[in-house]
């Protein structure tokens, strides 16, 4: 079964739709939901034009796909547990909020919040993530739990704060503080990030670029060869926090 999503001209576009009720499970029964336009009550079909094809006699047999302009659309593929949602464009904030299985791929950039505290399954962002992408929300102590997220472009602060478990890669570069309160999981940043890891307990980080500010509290262990053939420089910590995690770097630099 596919359902297509397109979305519809709006009268005021930069209003955000909280749209928890985008999931497969929930669509495969029937279109007939609601969301909300700012503080409005919708129905989905007011917002998009809806077409179904075929039949599914499980989840797994659904795929969600998203048109048009929807980088104000939040909260979509929330709770997830099973088929595919594909966004041809940009999505908002919370993609992938809870999810526990099945794949979410963004062929456009993705908003703050994205894969926020995941348990399973797959989330990929074919462009440029925001802030706290694969992390874990304001007050909570574990982010992300299981699964993969996979960021093609760079990834602004925060990336994978508290993660605890499952593995976050960003092929280009990641802002302030990736990787902070780390927990468990694995952490692979391709391209340069500042201050990673600060307060790690466990899991691995591995940048394959630069580390500009490097935080002092990690022990030096010595060098490894790398994914690519090269020499990483190995280290423990946070010590500060009697972590043991292991961070390894390309080259970094330390705070002057």
């Amino acid at each position: 079964m596919r359902i297509t999503l397109s979305m519809r001209e709006r009268k005021n576009p930069y209003i955000p739709v909280e749209a928890e009720k985008i999931v497969p499970s929930i669509l495969m029964k029937g279109t007939d939901v609601t969301v909300y336009e700012g503080n409005k009550e919708r129905r989905l079909a007011d917002l998009f034009e809806i077409t179904v094809e075929g039949e599914a006699a499980s989840v797994d047999e659904v795929e969600v796909v998203l048109r048009g302009d929807t980088s104000r659309v939040k909260r979509v593929g929330e709770y997830m547990d099973g088929g595919r949602i594909t966004v041809e464009g940009d999505i908002g904030m919370h993609c992938g909020n809870f999810m526990a299985a099945g794949t979410i791929e963004v062929r456009g950039n993705a908003a703050g919040w994205f894969a926020r505290e995941l348990r399973g399954g797959t989330v990929i962002c074919r462009g440029n993530a925001g802030h706290y992408c694969a992390s874990g929300y304001r007050g909570e102590k574990k982010g992300m739990r299981g699964g993969k997220v996979e960021v093609f472009g760079d990834a602004g602060d925060f990336a994978a704060e508290h993660l605890s478990g499952g593995e976050v890669v960003i092929h280009g570069d990641c802002g302030d503080m990736a990787g902070v309160e780390m927990r468990g999981g694995t952490l692979t940043i391709h391209g340069d990030c500042a201050r990673p890891c600060g307060n790690m307990t466990a899991g691995t980080c591995t940048v394959l670029g630069t580390v500009l500010g490097m935080i002092p509290t990690f022990e030096r262990t010595g060098e490894i060869v790398g994914p690519d053939g090269g020499t990483l420089t190995a280290f423990v910590g946070d010590i500060a926090n009697r972590g043991k995690g292991k961070l390894f770097i390309r080259n970094f630099q330390y705070l002057e």
